[in-house]
């Protein structure tokens, strides 16, 4: 490490919150110019720690220097101000204008009193083709992939000159492909002595772009590394404090009675609907697979089997029940347990408590309902239950759900999902955005289900999950199953050829 190249120094960070310690006399040391991982299990205080070096939060104790100038954040636009730019997990964008109306927001080029359009088109179209970022300044935000706009995220940091990128879980919504061309941006950055903060859980991302590790546990560091010096099986260990088994064990699948019927679903209409007269069938014991580019119709098709949407035509049976046309609780009371690809918007209330929203679900049922009365006292005694099994790092169940971190809300819709009986069970991205322990924990979870006879179907970014876990997997590509195959005759290769449209390559 050459020590006259630090760009970035904290020292002694401590940060509580109450009786919590999040950050507990944090050291961190950054190079210029060099990708910087920054990692830990869901609570270690990576969040909190990105938020006091990004301004957002003010350290109780402890110094930053920034190009070896002690600085003191009061403000994230201090921060901007000083270098520093972040891209958050949850993109803070207009959809309604376009990208570059994005960009320019609060430092527009003007002439004279009036907002210089053809400046600012012409500033941005220049610093996305310097840095290769491939967007139309004039898209509409809202009609871009997930990946695009996280690029019009990275390029409004480069339009106000950020030296520091911070990117929080930047391919937690990312598919393979947007994944590969956010590397090859950080690479583009890195060529250009701009330094990179990268948090995230995904170990083979690590070894694959980054130079150096810092390692939070319980809100101190255990670990700083040189990444070309050291393995995923000590990140690790580094992380957790124990050797973390990342193959998944299970027994051949025994598939039994059908649970999920899907007939000739079509949904939009016109020349090329958006799912088109799609069949699928999902038996009890066995987890099926979906594989597929995003923007190929797995979100319509999740939102008609579980009720968010209506289908134009086709036939739906849950448990020898149609469920065609029916509502989201009618599909619950058929057999239905759901774990969302948005944890925030549809898996939980955020202002509600824990203990609420484990109980979503239930809350008419026996011990936790007493005639027109909810039991206090057993919806408490629950909520202490899975929180400890499911390791939810939440001072206690009363607090409100929307304080806690990604992967800390993600444990709360897995518990409360796994949970209830159904003999259905739809999972998409269940292991975003959580650390490497609770990964492990939910895929047993997964398998576990399965053998004691649930039929599942997963839905999943991450084709190593899908191969992982999967009995059988189906490819979708332009609202259609391309492909239905044993998980023994898959490997990454040929679905991704598949996911691509080539069919005749992948035979």
């Amino acid at each position: 490490m050459n020590m006259q190249m630090v760009e970035l120094e904290a020292t002694g960070i401590v940060k509580r919150f109450g009786s919590l310690v999040a950050n507990d006399h944090i050291d961190l040391k950054v190079v210029r110019g060099e990708v910087h991982a920054v990692m830990g299990e869901n609570g270690a205080g990576k969040s909190t720690l990105m938020s006091i070096l990004y301004g957002m939060q003010a350290p109780d104790q402890g110094s930053i220097l920034l190009r070896g100038q002690g600085v003191r954040f009061r403000s994230a636009l201090d921060a901007i101000d000083h270098g520093m730019g972040m891209v958050h997990q949850a993109f803070k964008l207009f959809n309604s204008l376009s990208v570059w109306e994005n960009v320019v927001y609060g430092r527009e080029p003007v002439r004279g009193i009036s907002l210089d359009r053809r400046a600012s088109m012409a500033k941005v179209a220049d610093l996305a083709e310097r840095f290769r970022l491939k967007i139309d300044p004039s898209a509409r935000v809202g009609d871009l992939s997930v990946g695009v706009r996280q690029r019009v995220e990275i390029l409004k940091a480069l339009y106000r000159d950020a030296r520091i990128l911070i990117l929080d879980e930047p391919t937690a919504v990312l598919t393979p492909p947007e994944r590969d061309g956010l590397f090859d941006v950080i690479r583009t950055l890195k060529a250009d002595d701009r330094t990179i903060l990268f948090v995230t859980h995904k170990l083979h991302e690590v070894m694959a772009i980054t130079d150096s590790v810092t390692v939070l546990r319980h809100g101190r560091v255990t670990e700083r590394m040189a990444t070309r010096e050291t393995t995923p099986a000590d990140i690790i260990r580094a992380m957790t404090g124990r050797v973390v088994n990342l193959t998944v064990e299970r027994a051949p699948a025994a598939p039994g009675a059908l649970v999920l019927d899907v007939e000739g679903l079509t949904i939009g209409t016109g020349p090329k609907p958006v799912v088109d007269r799609l069949d699928l069938k999902v038996r009890g014991g066995e987890i099926v697979g979906i594989a597929g580019v995003a923007g190929n119709g797995q979100t319509e098709l999740i939102e008609a089997l579980t009720g968010l949407r209506r289908p134009d035509a086709g036939r739906v049976t849950l448990a020898g029940q149609d469920v065609t046309q029916a509502d989201v609780a009618t599909h619950r009371a058929a057999g239905l347990a759901y774990v969302p690809e948005d944890r925030a918007v549809t898996g939980t209330a955020r202002g509600a408590s824990a203990a609420d929203n484990l109980l979503m679900g239930y809350q008419r049922q026996q011990p936790f309902a007493k005639g027109f009365r909810l039991d206090g006292k057993a919806i408490a005694e629950h909520a202490r239950r899975l929180i400890a099994r499911f390791g939810v790092k939440i001072p206690d169940e009363t607090v409100p759900v929307g304080t806690l971190s990604g992967g800390n809300l993600q444990k709360v819709v897995i518990a409360r999902e796994l949970t209830h009986q159904a003999p259905l069970l739809i999972a998409e991205q269940p292991t975003r955005g959580v650390d490497v322990g609770a990964i492990e924990f939910i895929h047993g979870e997964l398998v576990a289900e399965r053998d004691r006879g649930r039929a599942i179907l997963l839905v999943s970014a991450e084709l190593s999950e899908i191969l992982a876990l999967s009995d059988r997997i189906l490819v979708m590509y332009e609202g259609r199953i391309l492909a239905d195959l044993p998980a023994g005759e898959a490997d990454e290769d040929r679905l991704g050829l598949l996911m691509a449209g080539r069919v005749a390559e992948a035979a």
